[in-house]
């Protein structure tokens, strides 16, 4: 059997939950319900109001989505200082 597709939208973030999902407003004026994908919490990718995202969802319900890219926002540098380990 083949997967279904996903849909891939693009959006801002406008509100933060306080159960890790996000109120996001797509480019199309639809709001929808999101939540990070495993990627970006396992690299921990921080995501804030404010953000441009990509959101990814599944036809059958239009109303929740996943986060799967944040957007680099211009100004901000690659990060902030690392942290090192030492014994």
């Amino acid at each position: 059997m083949v997967k279904e597709e996903l849909l891939t939208l693009e959006g801002l973030i406008d509100e933060i939950y306080p159960d890790g999902r996000f109120g996001v407003s797509l480019d199309n004026n639809h709001r929808i319900i999101a939540y990070t994908a495993g990627k970006m919490r396992r690299f921990r990718i921080k995501s804030v109001v404010g953000d441009r995202v990509h959101v990814e969802m599944t036809p059958y319900d239009l109303s929740k989505g996943r986060i799967v890219f944040r957007e680099r926002t211009p100004g901000q540098g690659p990060g902030g200082p690392r942290r090192s380990f030492r014994r």
